[in-house]
């Protein structure tokens, strides 16, 4: 993903981000996000909404460790998050696959 939409995920959300800058040993999110610019509003759109199941759930946000494209489809990979919210990301993951990982027009 390019470095401005990088930068504006990691400053909208910086509580998901927050081990961005940890060692390889620890994160995978220190190499960025490995996929291209398509998914970008699905990934933002998901961020928001973790945001917003862990305030309603009164918990820390969850880190998030990497964030890939793999066999086609996005992979967001976090700690310590609630069911519901691997739920999310269940369908967000779900979603990437009929998204143009490149354009992120549908079907491409």
């Amino acid at each position: 993903m390019n470095q401005e939409l990088t930068k504006k995920l990691y400053d909208e959300f910086p509580e998901l981000f927050r081990g961005r800058n940890k060692p390889t040993t620890e994160t995978a999110m220190c190499f960025g996000f490995d996929c291209n610019d398509g998914w970008f509003q699905i990934i933002y759109d998901l961020s928001a909404d973790l945001m917003k199941l862990s305030a309603q759930a009164g918990v820390e946000p969850p880190e998030v460790v990497q964030v890939k494209e793999k066999l086609g489809g996005l992979r967001y990979y976090v700690y310590a998050a609630t069911q519901e919210m691997h739920e999310r990301i269940d369908e967000a993951e779900a979603e990437s696959m009929n998204v143009c990982e490149v354009c992120g027009e549908a079907g491409c």
